[in-house]
């Protein structure tokens, strides 16, 4: 049976946000593609209409999400009274923390991505500094090169203390890696304005 094109998209994409899931949750090594498409609903030999190998699969599926996740990193400083605020306390919420599946891939699967092919890190790196981008340009004052700069670091920040709330057992431990993080994180963005109205300082 032959479909349209619109058919194939929407099968495409429902690929994609499945592979998402998986990758998220179980990572790159740990999602097969033959239970991928069993999750999707799909035959294994129906993956090969789409992607050309798991390796595209990955760099189009971490693509995907990345920008989802850059969308709601952007809503989420559009709605708070301090916007760089509002996005911190956004990207480490416990609830980000405890479902790795709906989250960052940034800090899911940075570790593996490290170990992919030169093209996969290529498309992970635009997609990071697409969300370093979000980051700066609601820091407060300083100028576009003090806010880059700053953004990388809190970005960093965010990730890898999600990592290490991640890994902690004890949730009262989990919640003050978090709770420092927002404070660290915090202290930066603030600091970014704290050398006058241009950034440079005296």
């Amino acid at each position: 049976m032959r479909y349209d094109k619109g058919h194939k998209d929407a099968t495409h994409r429902h690929i994609l946000e499945t592979a998402a899931l998986r990758l998220l949750r179980d990572g790159i090594d740990g999602t097969g593609i033959a239970p991928l498409m069993a999750d999707a609903g799909l035959t294994h030999g129906g993956f090969y209409s789409h992607f050309t190998s798991k390796d595209a699969l990955v760099r189009e599926a971490v693509a995907h999400t990345l920008a989802q996740r850059r969308g709601k990193l952007r809503r989420s400083a559009e709605r708070a009274d301090d916007p760089i605020e509002g996005l911190i306390r956004y990207y480490l919420r416990p609830i980000h923390r405890d479902t790795p599946e709906k989250g960052c891939a940034i800090a899911a699967l940075s570790g593996e991505i490290a170990r992919q092919s030169e093209t996969t890190r290529a498309a992970f790196t635009e997609e990071l500094f697409g969300s370093i981008g979000v980051i700066a340009d609601n820091l407060p004052g300083g100028n576009a090169e003090t806010r880059r700069s700053t953004a990388i670091a809190i970005m960093a920040l965010l990730a890898g203390t999600l990592q290490l709330a991640r890994v902690v057992p004890d949730p009262l431990q989990s919640n003050a890696i978090l709770e420092n993080g927002i404070e660290a994180a915090l202290k930066l963005a603030r600091g970014s304005a704290a050398g006058g109205e241009d950034g440079r300082g005296a």
